[in-house]
């Protein structure tokens, strides 16, 4: 219903404050079913929602404190953390490393290791998987993947041909695929989805971040971050079918959701 998709929404983009979404959302469709008894038309509450929405946004703007040290943002992630001290200072440790643009993840540990913090090189960009099928944790609705190759291309994938010795080759390791490319679509796109059905092949397709120049430069810093020898595009005398598994790019972890795509790490850093 209404409710649980704008819970769920605030909860994707974030992380918080799905209690308070919940009843605002319900006092909203509660004055929309009173203003429809009253005789006002769905045109015109639309448009008085809309005109609130931004009326209200502009007044929290003009409410709101900036947390900047350390000592607040540990208060924060305090609070977010059930009141976890320890929680909220290691939170408020990697946000001083890696600044408020950077990137926090949080893997379960291996064994009884107590929290702790690393930093690795990686990535994080707007694009999501292209297909819901890639998913790898049905729950959380995300492709998860350790050690995976990474594949990139300038060029739309249309056939399958052109990348099946990739294809065959990462089947052959073991080890999952990330596709990053311009576009994958059509035959392309359908096989790889029944190869990650059928559990022959652990792969997952973006679209590569960016436009134009902006997209070229992205893909240069996704190869150089994993290893990658190529990206693969029309000045390249190299062409897909080309590429060995010597050639692609790796990483220690990967994670794709529905909207962004995560890359942390190579295996060899």
């Amino acid at each position: 219903n209404i409710i649980t998709q704008s819970a769920s929404q605030c909860n994707d983009k974030v992380g918080d404050g799905t209690t308070t979404c919940s009843i605002l959302t319900a006092k909203v469709i509660e004055e929309v079913a009173k203003a429809k008894a009253a005789g006002a038309d769905t045109i015109s509450i639309k448009n008085g929602i809309l005109k609130a929405k931004e009326a209200v946004l502009a007044a929290l703007l003009s409410m709101k404190r900036e947390v900047v040290s350390e000592d607040e943002i540990a208060q924060v992630a305090t609070i977010s953390a059930n009141g976890d001290k320890n929680i909220g200072s290691k939170i408020a440790q990697c946000v001083r490393e890696v600044g408020k643009d950077g990137v926090i993840t949080v893997e379960e540990s291996k064994g009884f290791k107590d929290l702790e913090v690393e930093r690795t090189d990686g990535m994080q960009f707007d694009r999501g998987y292209l297909s819901p099928y890639f998913v790898t944790n049905a729950e959380k609705m995300l492709v998860e993947f350790e050690n995976p190759y990474i594949f990139l291309t300038e060029k739309k994938i249309n056939l399958v041909q052109s990348i099946l010795p990739v294809l065959e080759n990462v089947a052959r390791s073991g080890r999952p695929l990330l596709i990053i490319a311009e576009d994958v679509e059509g035959e392309a796109l359908s096989t790889l989805v029944l190869n990650k059905l059928r559990g022959g092949l652990q792969v997952a397709a973006v679209k590569a971040p960016g436009f134009g120049d902006r997209r070229k430069d992205m893909l240069g810093d996704i190869a150089v971050i994993a290893g990658a020898k190529y990206v693969v595009n029309d000045e390249l005398a190299v062409k897909m079918e080309d590429i060995t598994l010597e050639d692609l790019g790796t990483a220690k972890n990967v994670r794709i959701t529905k909207d962004t795509t995560t890359i942390i790490g190579s295996v060899d850093s």
